[in-house]
């Protein structure tokens, strides 16, 4: 096994993330992750997120601020996985995705549902965000300021 490095973006408006909702079936669980993906060798962070937006929704991103990193230690679908995860603020360049909900995203030829999520349903447990050191960085940190 071996340790992953990722970089996923923290979207906010208006109270809300941009979250892509997924199902562990073990664990019979609903949970919701921010976008980002797998740091390739010779790539940044920044350089990362652009690609896997890019990737996932064919949308292009304006990358913010570099805001904490954190281990991810988890188990998904009964494999345990550990992930180094670099965390940065973005907003959408495209301003129709802020109206949007549902949108149909693909990764690796997996469809998935990206949706904004209200911050405090997180906060208070309603439902679950992962990696949950986001979680942690959103209870100890001042509000998220949007970009622009």
């Amino acid at each position: 096994m071996k340790i992953r490095n990722i970089a996923i973006c923290l979207i906010e408006h208006q109270g809300k993330i941009f979250v892509g909702e997924g199902v562990d079936e073990v664990k019979n669980e609903t949970f919701y992750r921010p976008l980002g993906g797998g740091i390739e060798f010779g790539e940044t962070a920044r350089q990362t997120v652009i690609r896997e937006f890019q990737e996932e929704m064919q949308t292009e991103i304006e990358v913010g601020n570099y805001l904490t990193t954190f281990e991810n230690l988890f188990t998904f679908n009964g494999v345990i996985g550990h992930e180094i995860v670099l965390l940065l603020s973005a907003k959408f360049k495209d301003k129709q995705i802020y109206q949007q909900d549902n949108i149909p995203c693909n990764e690796e030829g997996t469809s998935f549902i990206a949706k904004w999520v209200n911050i405090e349903e997180f906060l208070n447990g309603t439902k679950i965000l992962y990696p949950s050191g986001i979680v942690d960085y959103l209870k100890h940190q001042a509000p998220i300021h949007e970009l622009g």
